[in-house]
């Protein structure tokens, strides 16, 4: 223990360091590392005439929350613009639409998103609502997991979509039968009208990554990484953005970019991206991973699978979904990022997805021996059983959406009827995953779901929603245990940023990033997990975030 006055003690609470269950009474901070953890007693000899001394008042302190997979410039430019999540119906969405026209008549698109599919019959919703609400603008809202897009007359209208425009070879254009667009576009069909937005400048999207770190401190995340740095999506190409908060010292919170890898080029890009890395180590940032969007989601059918989706009677399809990198190309990939010492942070929701990006990564093993550089899979909607070892064996960490993994509309409307039993028992098999020897880390997605980790460390432990505790669990037997859960989403997700040496537990010499929770929730019933919320969000023992309680 240190013989040096803490600048920081925080006493009379339930410390949970993340190692084998250790349980202390306070944790003591000096220069922005934990200096001690133990009973206050042997805390109180720390402290000197300057030490803050905050009592706990029996209150829960973790490591602070990592979120292995969000989009927080986009999350926080959602909720400036015409932003959907709080609605649930089609009458909702719409009155509220109809409302952010009306309140901004300047503006020349209206742009959100954060709609349902299961608000609409089959999961697709049509233009002619949205012409009634928006005449004179375009509209272009994505749905919850961004890979549809709802557009009025007037968008088509502007990117010259018609009942002549083909699909585009990695998407689809929502039709109706004579053939007409229905105003849906799916995965890179969106593409056709996303350019035409206007740009956001530098101080829109700094104004984003400002407004979601607020938000994200306010849930105990201290640290994530970006899913998209870059690409065609104007708010996503945020590697500027992040650079300049490091370098500011606006940025408060630990991040690791992924570098958007685009599909329409080739190994060409690959210097670029190491350019990129190279010069993004600034502060609390760097942009040492590389995003692969193996696959589309299985709502669509743009999820790729190894066998047919099944038709409404239950026999199967010809559509195995889409790979929008197929198996060859995409080892030929990962093998030169992980030669030059980037990761390898792929998108994979169906089964062969799963199993192309594992195979990847095999590949690259095989060539270039095991290198550091700690491979992700995100998502893993459906994974086949022959395929959960492998993750342990070839050194790929699981990050999993726990949040999705229950029982609601979606899932019951539009995902299990298009599986059918055995596949939709394939889903989120997270207790397989981490039992089999898996790094298991976690992340929301954000804005497709919320960034809370409680919630969703409540889902990943009941297996049901928190406003629905009377649902059934979903395959109850893929159930973590909260240590574990918790473990995902702090050393685990640690783990996938390389950040496991400073962060993730609350050991002495690591950076002093914690959470302090309303209540212990170890101590509490397993279905009131979700009720506890954060009271005081700490980065380098610095206080980023605090509850108004009064």
């Amino acid at each position: 223990m240190t013989s040096l006055a803490a600048d920081l003690i925080l006493y009379g609470g339930h410390v949970r360091t993340g190692l084998r269950d250790q349980l202390h009474q306070a944790v003591a901070v000096l220069n922005g590392r934990i200096v001690a953890v133990g009973t206050n007693a042997q805390l109180h000899e720390l402290r000197g005439p300057h030490t803050v001394s905050l009592d706990l008042r029996d209150r829960l302190v973790l490591p602070g929350f990592q979120d292995a997979h969000i989009h927080p410039v986009e999350g926080g430019l959602t909720r400036q613009q015409c932003d959907l999540h709080e609605q649930a119906t089609a009458p909702e969405y719409l009155a509220a639409i109809c409302e952010y026209a009306r309140s901004h008549p300047a503006a020349p698109w209206i742009v959100g998103g954060g709609w349902s599919m299961d608000a609409f019959p089959g999961g697709v919703p049509h233009r002619s609502p949205l012409d009634a609400v928006v005449q004179d603008r375009p509209v272009f809202l994505p749905n919850r997991d961004g890979h549809s897009t709802w557009v009025n007359s007037r968008a088509l209208e502007l990117a010259g979509i018609d009942e002549r425009t083909p699909d585009p070879p990695d998407g689809r254009i929502e039709r109706d039968p004579d053939g007409m667009p229905t105003g849906v576009l799916h995965e890179g069909a969106a593409r056709l009208v996303s350019g035409l937005l206007p740009p956001l400048t530098a101080q829109d999207r700094r104004a984003g990554l400002l407004a979601g770190q607020r938000y994200l401190h306010s849930l105990g995340i201290t640290g994530w990484q970006d899913a998209i740095v870059g690409g065609d999506v104007a708010e996503q190409d945020s590697y500027q953005t992040y650079c300049d908060a490091a370098a500011s010292g606006e940025l408060t919170a630990r991040v690791v970019g992924a570098l958007w890898w685009e599909r329409s080029r080739g190994l060409d890009q690959l210097p670029e991206l190491i350019a990129r890395r190279d010069a993004s180590r600034i502060g609390r940032f760097a942009a040492t991973s590389v995003k692969l969007m193996v696959d589309g989601v299985l709502e669509t059918r743009t999820a790729a699978m190894r066998t047919p989706y099944l038709q409404a009677d239950g026999s199967p399809s010809a559509d195995v979904g889409m790979s929008f990198l197929d198996a060859e190309t995409l080892r030929e990939i990962v093998v030169e990022i992980d030669a030059a010492g980037l990761q390898a942070h792929f998108h994979a929701i169906g089964d062969r997805a799963v199993r192309d990006a594992l195979d990847a990564v095999e590949a690259a093993r095989i060539i270039n021996g095991n290198n550091d550089t700690r491979p992700h899979i995100a998502h893993l909607q459906v994974v086949h059983p022959d395929d959960r070892v492998r993750f342990a064996l070839t050194g790929v960490a699981a990050n999993a959406q726990p949040l999705w993994a229950c029982y609601e509309p979606q899932m019951t409307q539009l995902t299990i009827p298009q599986l059918g039993p055995e596949r939709a028992g394939w889903q989120y098999p997270f207790a397989d995953l981490h039992h089999s020897g898996a790094v298991l880390a976690a992340g929301s997605d954000w804005p497709v779901s919320t960034p809370n980790p409680l919630e969703e460390i409540h889902v990943a432990v009941n297996r049901r929603a928190i406003d629905t505790p009377c649902e059934p669990a979903f395959l109850p037997e893929q159930a973590l245990t909260l240590h574990e859960a918790v473990a995902a989403f702090t050393i685990g997700s640690a783990h996938v940023n390389h950040l496991d040496q400073l962060t993730g537990t609350l050991q002495v010499g690591k950076r002093a990033d914690f959470a302090v929770l309303d209540r212990d929730i170890f101590t509490e019933p397993a279905d009131r997990i979700g009720e506890a919320v954060v009271d005081l969000t700490f980065v380098d023992g610095d206080l980023v975030f605090e509850r108004n309680v009064s």
